[in-house]
């Protein structure tokens, strides 16, 4: 008896621990679930692109703030600011530098935030070279130099410095350039609003839109012929190159581009209405400045709303749509404008 009673015993003693950790192992299961339930929530959430703000409203609230006046360049500098604060500061933060979920397995914000932010640092580099210097043996806005500095620093880093902490930076440094500029007893912070500088500007604004629409076009595969030469006969490359070649776009990569296209051109369309601003006599007198509104215009349908849950890559003519195409002929369009601006701005 004592036999059969130890070996009931031991069976239910199995029994137990085999319940037990089939319960554990469910419980895990449940909460395994409802983590990527959330992070998946969490994550449709965070994947948001802020919409346009009114840059005039935007510049009287700084100014305000720090209660200085308006003057030339304090919509450019104020645009600029708000650029780099919605950055860091729209729904979910600042994405490009996370290391944990949802964060790291997003993609599509994070290429928006480097088109943004390559525009943000063209601009600052502009600022500190060009726009803040009557000459160029002028002397250097220190502030400005600490903002490109900063703008300048990885964008994915994540700790020891964080990215974020250091582009605090260089917006501080940048509004105490803004507050300088609005201060009559601060004249060593300026802003010279001639059409040589604009142009400079948007000369690297030309040569960034052409890249990006080179990149979306080669979405469906496109043959190219070398050009590097063209035009002048003396000219040399380091290295001979294929007289063509074919590009096409990895298909993991073409929401990338197509989402830092949406960046790039999110950005400038607000760094071109401050332009606009305080650009405004220079443009006038050019006879430029519905120019400057056109390419504003051809640059606002790349912000549309986008309806597909994915971004489509049918062929040039064929039965599905090419969002990649659609930016591209937007982009490629108000490039050829900027380069009429440009030569308007040297002629006109």
């Amino acid at each position: 008896m004592d036999i059969v009673e130890d070996i009931k015993t031991k069976v239910s003693d199995k029994l137990e621990t085999s319940t037990t950790t089939s319960s554990i192992g469910k419980t895990a299961g449940i909460i395994l679930i409802l983590l990527l339930v959330i992070i998946g929530i969490v994550g449709f959430i965070w994947d948001d692109e802020p919409d346009l703000f009114d840059i005039n409203e935007n510049t009287t609230m700084l100014l305000q703030k720090n209660d200085v006046h308006k003057v030339t360049g304090s919509t450019t500098a104020a645009t600029l600011l708000k650029l780099i604060d919605v950055l860091l500061h729209k729904r979910g933060g600042y994405l490009t530098n996370d290391i944990m979920p949802p964060g790291i397995l997003m993609d599509n914000v994070p290429n928006w935030e480097f088109g943004v932010l390559v525009q943000v640092r063209d601009m600052a580099r502009t600022l500190r070279n060009n726009l803040s210097r009557s000459q160029s043996q002028s002397t250097e806005d220190v502030a400005l130099v600490s903002t490109e500095n900063q703008f300048y620093f990885d964008n994915d880093s994540w700790i020891l410095p964080a990215t974020e902490s250091e582009y605090r930076k260089g917006m501080d440094s940048l509004q105490d350039y803004l507050i300088r500029l609005g201060d009559k007893d601060s004249p060593d912070a300026q802003f010279y609003a001639r059409a040589d500088n604009l142009g400079i500007w948007l000369s690297e604004v030309e040569t960034r839109l052409g890249s990006l629409s080179q990149r979306l076009s080669a979405s469906v595969g496109k043959h190219q012929l070398n050009t590097a030469l063209a035009g002048d006969s003396a000219a040399t490359q380091s290295t001979e190159s294929a007289q063509s070649s074919h590009m096409k776009t990895p298909w993991m990569e073409l929401d990338d581009v197509f989402y830092e296209a949406r960046g790039t051109t999110w950005a400038l369309i607000h760094l071109l209405r401050a332009v606009e601003v305080d650009f405004q006599e220079v443009l006038q007198k050019k006879n430029a400045l519905i120019s400057l509104q056109h390419i504003i215009r051809e640059l606002e349908p790349a912000q549309d709303t986008l309806w597909s849950p994915v971004i489509l890559n049918g062929s040039g003519l064929g039965i599905m749509a090419n969002h990649s195409l659609v930016m591209g002929s937007h982009i490629s369009r108000a490039n050829a404008a900027i380069i009429d601006l440009r030569r308007l701005l040297e002629e006109g």
